[in-house]
């Protein structure tokens, strides 16, 4: 896996700290800082996602795509999943995550909570490489609903 991730802000775009990335799959993605009021040129313009925020997404993107999958092989009919993520980070550097809470709503017809309840903590302990990653860090809690359609 690889990825490049270039500096825009050398070639006059409007954020001074905007950044894009390449994934070694073709795709790009856009970064950008937060402003930065005490010296503005080294803030961003805040035109897009921040790096730590993007990092939470691919954990959302990772665990999800488990449940669904590990739901879908126990011949569930899920019909849709999201996941609401809150975090916190240390106060001081390195300004790593400390608490994540991951809210999975997940729609299905006839969807037991214990198979929701069993994907997600088998996503947790054994499949998402995000999650495991950061639980390195963060101490990381999950709940769920489960809505039938």
């Amino acid at each position: 896996m690889e990825c490049t991730v270039s500096w825009t802000g050398a070639s006059g775009t409007r954020s001074g700290m905007g950044f894009v990335a390449e994934t070694g799959s073709g795709h790009i993605v856009n970064m950008d800082g937060a402003p930065d009021e005490r010296t503005p040129a080294n803030g961003g313009q805040n035109l897009a996602a921040r790096p730590m925020e993007l990092l939470l997404a691919g954990m959302g993107g990772c665990t999800a795509y488990d449940v669904v999958l590990i739901l879908k092989r126990g011949r569930h009919d899920v019909r849709g999943c999201t996941v609401q993520i809150q975090a916190e980070r240390a106060e001081v550097e390195p300004k790593v995550f400390t608490t994540i809470n991951l809210h999975f709503t997940v729609t299905g017809k006839d969807l037991p909570e214990a198979a929701v309840e069993r994907a997600i903590a088998l996503s947790h302990e054994k499949y998402c490489s995000a999650s495991i990653m950061l639980g390195k860090t963060a101490q990381i809690t999950t709940s769920f609903a489960v809505v039938q359609s």
